[in-house]
């Protein structure tokens, strides 16, 4: 399942399997020589940078290094890495990390992605303009898929400058430098290509252009050409040398280097743009997955930052893993995923922070739950959701995991797991039983007295063991933060658009990150922020006559979130009503 995880990167990578996933893009905190570097300003990222580069770069690349070993270890030998930075630490990564990790014989490339024009003001020293891209396979054998990018106009006009009943195209060789024997030097209509020291080389397109490819694979050189002439492939110049015809439609377009200047930055009126300052455009990843991976694939990010890399991984159709210490980072990329409309053909993702709140796990998805619960166990989650006899999972050891999404659970769930566990595998129920293990486990929010008291006497009387573990017990779980929403009619505006301000104010123990907005709230559809960012909650929007939901979401600094709707109504007066 795809997974936004909040933490330590280097702690979690350790707990990846590996080779478990096919392409990794890392876009770490630049070295820049300051103290620290802070990106969201929330406390888990100002703890984690404010010593990074109190050591140098010697220090800042000790740091990264063994954060790459553990990419390097959970890559499979298909996978590559794409690593972005810049010339502060560009060369010192490539060959103190990259190349002691990964090999210089599997370099496939440096990427210089042009991000911005240079300006007018002038410095000492020549203005950066270029951000560095290191791409590394892990072996020999790697997916990669060529990118094209469309002709360029002028190109175009200038280079397919003729025209027939089949489209524009160009004249092209039908032969290539140097002389080779047999067929590949013979005369043809009065031109011998060894006289200019060539050969005869017949584009491969020209024969997956025709129709009879198997007709033309039996023939001979001479044939060939002569079908090729026949079917008005082949042109004679003034001086008689045969040119062959490349057609428009045929045409790839321009195969894509490592020189990237098609790409530009995340401009400030994108709509892509999220208030990010580091933001990289959907572009530059969308290229990055296209070329190094396949639908399917599994996409991993340890710096998800603004949360582009798994935004568009899922757009693409690949699994992914997002991982940042900073809640902001992974709560906004959760909302940045959330606000496409999402289909029934959509992964499933989950969001692992260092607390939960009650009511988002006890009224999510039944079958969503029970897999994460019994991952964050450690256990196995059941696939299956029909013909299981009622097990969600298992332990390492195989002793069945039941999974109650409720409170209270009574007496009759006990009974049911120990029919179902000795069901579901007789001979370990059977040992377990007479080594006085648990034969079976139910995970739920709390149980009632009934439940209780069968367990005990099942292990008193009949010596079986059931274990009762409440989810608090498997994952913290927080109280949600309070939040109050109000609003102030500031008037018709100059397009005679009526002006609501509106004012939230949340409280927590952990303190408030950041809250977020959605001034056209449609509760089936969830939560879509049209404002993701905003650290102080207060907003001025502007609507036309009408009702609407607005609804603000409040996120602390444990990532726990709450939200207030507001119903409002602009008919010449401003009406609202709290929900």
């Amino acid at each position: 399942m795809n997974k936004l995880l909040l933490g330590d990167n280097l702690e979690i990578l350790k707990t990846l399997e590996s080779e478990s996933v096919d392409l990794i893009y890392l876009d770490p905190p630049f070295f820049s020589n300051r103290n620290y570097e802070v990106i969201w300003g929330d406390k888990g990222e100002v703890r984690s940078f404010q010593d990074r580069w109190s050591g140098g770069v010697e220090h800042y690349i000790g740091w990264l290094k063994e954060r790459v070993e553990e990419m390097h270890r959970i890559l499979k030998p298909t996978g590559s890495i794409f690593l972005h930075c810049d010339w502060h630490a560009n060369a010192e990564i490539k060959v103190f990390i990259l190349n002691k990790i990964f090999g210089e014989e599997n370099f496939k490339g440096e990427i210089i992605w042009q991000r911005t024009n240079a300006h007018n003001k002038t410095t000492n020293k020549l203005s950066p303009l270029t951000d560095t891209i290191w791409y590394f396979s892990k072996s020999d054998k790697f997916t990669y898929e060529p990118i094209y990018t469309n002709l360029n106009q002028s190109y175009e006009t200038s280079a397919y400058r003729y025209e027939d009943k089949r489209g524009k195209y160009q004249l092209g060789d039908l032969t290539g430098s140097g002389i080779r024997k047999g067929e590949s030097g013979s005369e043809w209509r009065g031109y011998n290509p060894t006289e200019r020291t060539r050969h005869w080389a017949i584009p491969a397109k020209a024969i997956e252009d025709l129709t009879n490819k198997e007709k033309i694979a039996e023939m001979s050189l001479i044939e060939k050409l002569e079908f090729l002439l026949e079917a008005e492939f082949i042109v004679f110049s003034q001086n008689g040398v045969p040119r062959f015809k490349r057609y428009l439609d045929t045409s790839k377009g321009n195969l894509v280097g490592n020189f990237w200047t098609d790409i530009k930055n995340v401009q400030s009126q994108a709509k892509e743009r999220i208030g990010y300052p580091t933001q990289k455009p959907e572009a530059l990843l969308e290229r990055i997955i296209t070329m190094a991976s396949n639908e399917g694939d599994v996409v991993l990010d340890a710096f998800v930052g603004g949360g582009t890399t798994v935004a568009v991984a899922e757009r693409l159709r690949r699994g992914w893993i997002g991982i940042d210490q900073s809640v902001m980072a992974i709560k906004v990329t959760e909302m940045r995923l959330k606000k496409p409309q999402r289909d029934l053909h959509d992964a499933p993702f989950i969001v692992q922070l260092h607390k939960y709140d009650y009511d988002t796990l006890r009224y999510q998805d039944a079958f969503e739950f029970e897999t994460w619960i019994v991952g964050q166990f450690g256990g196995v989650p059941n696939s299956k959701q029909r013909g299981d006899f009622g097990i969600d999972g298992k332990t390492k050891e195989g002793v069945p995991i039941q999974v109650k999404r409720s409170d209270g659970i009574g007496r009759n769930v006990i009974d049911n797991l120990k029919s179902a566990s000795e069901r579901f595998d007789k001979t370990l129920f059977e040992a377990n039983k007479a080594a006085g293990k648990s034969i079976g486990i139910i995970i739920a929010f709390s149980f009632g007295k009934g439940a209780i008291q069968e367990v005990a006497r099942l292990k008193n009387h009949d010596g079986v063991i059931i274990e009762l573990v409440t989810v608090e017990n498997v994952v913290p779980i927080a109280k949600k933060p309070k939040l109050t929403l109000t609003c102030n009619d500031l008037g018709l505006n100059a397009k005679k658009l009526r002006e609501i301000e509106f004012i939230a104010v949340g409280e927590s123990e952990s303190g408030i990150e950041f809250y977020a907005w959605d001034f056209n709230h449609e509760v089936e559809n969830g939560f879509k922020a049209d404002v993701m960012i905003d650290k102080v909650g207060k907003q001025t929007h502007a609507f036309k006559a009408g009702s609407y939901k607005v609804a603000v979401k409040v996120v602390d600094n444990e990532g726990i979130e709450s939200i207030e709707m507001i119903t409002l109504k602009t008919n010449g007066v401003l009406e609202t009503e709290n929900l």
